[in-house]
This record gives structure tokens, C-alpha cells and sequence, in this order.
């Protein structure tokens, strides 16, 4: 009976919300407070994130980000390099336009070995006989072209 006493006493002074004595202000902030009829108060709750969930959302924004900074960056330097003039000779052909053909180095005939000590004297076919070829870098004009002249990334043309 003793304890029963003790118990209930515990209980009133610990929690004062169970007596009709009237609480201390410490105790009324531990208190859920009522709201009135008709307000609505705005509710912020804590969102829990693991660590998977933030880097996905982390990598998403930067992806996001790329896809539209990249194309601007070279949308501007593609509008820069256009304001500028151009005189520098391409490199490839030293600004002649034209490039000595591989195959036949120039002599425009090609040598083929048969065997035997024999050999036998064609046309080039990657030259057509003529030595050299048109400029791949240039296409030849001579002049070397930006590195983003020779790419196509130009949105305004689709």
C-alpha cells in the first residue's frame, strides 16, 4: 500500500498535465498546444535522406546542369570565334591545300614486286596518278580551321 502511495505521488508531480493543480511555464512548452478553430498553420517535417538518395539527387541537379552549361559554353565560343579573323595556314598541308598521297609518296606510280626479279608498274589508285590529294584537315582551302568550325554543334541549324 505503501508503494501505491509513492506511486500516484510520482506520478502527479511528474506529470502535472494528470493533477488539476496548475502547471509551471517549464511544464506548459512540454505540453501539445491546441490550435484554434479555422487557423491553419503550416507543418515543416523532417524528411529522412540516405546516403544513396542524396547522391542520386546530387547527381541528377549536376547532370541537369551539364546538359545545359556545355551547349552554352560552346554555343558563345563557336559566336566568339566567328568575330574573329582566321589567317593561320593549315597545319597538315603547310597551307598549299593539298597533301602528298601516302601510297605512291608523291611519284603518283606505284612499284609491285611479282616475284621472280619481276616487277610491275601501275597507277596509283589512292591518287589517281596525280601525287597528291586534297587536304582532309582543310579541305583545301589552306587556312587551318578552329576546332570548333570542324564540328557541327550548332543548335539554330536543326
Amino acid at each position: 500500500m505503501a508503494m501505491t502511495t509513492t506511486s500516484s505521488r510520482l506520478t502527479t508531480t511528474q506529470y502535472s498535465f494528470l493533477s488539476s493543480t496548475p502547471c509551471s511555464p517549464t511544464t506548459m512548452a512540454a505540453l501539445p498546444r491546441r490550435r484554434r478553430a479555422g487557423a491553419r498553420y503550416p507543418r515543416i517535417q523532417a524528411i529522412e535522406f540516405d546516403q544513396n538518395t542524396v547522391v542520386a539527387i546530387t547527381v541528377g541537379v549536376v547532370s541537369v546542369a551539364a546538359g545545359i552549361g556545355i551547349p552554352i559554353f560552346y554555343e558563345n565560343q563557336i559566336d566568339n570565334s566567328a568575330k574573329r579573323d582566321n589567317n593561320q595556314p593549315c597545319f597538315p598541308c603547310s597551307g598549299s591545300g593539298a597533301q602528298v598521297c601516302r601510297f605512291c609518296t608523291g611519284a603518283g606510280t606505284v612499284t609491285v614486286v611479282i616475284g621472280n626479279g619481276e616487277s610491275e608498274v601501275s597507277k596509283c589508285v589512292n591518287c589517281d596518278g596525280i601525287g597528291s590529294l586534297t587536304c582532309t584537315t582543310c579541305q583545301g582551302s589552306g587556312i587551318q580551321p578552329r576546332y570548333l568550325d570542324r564540328r557541327n554543334l550548332s543548335c539554330r541549324d536543326l
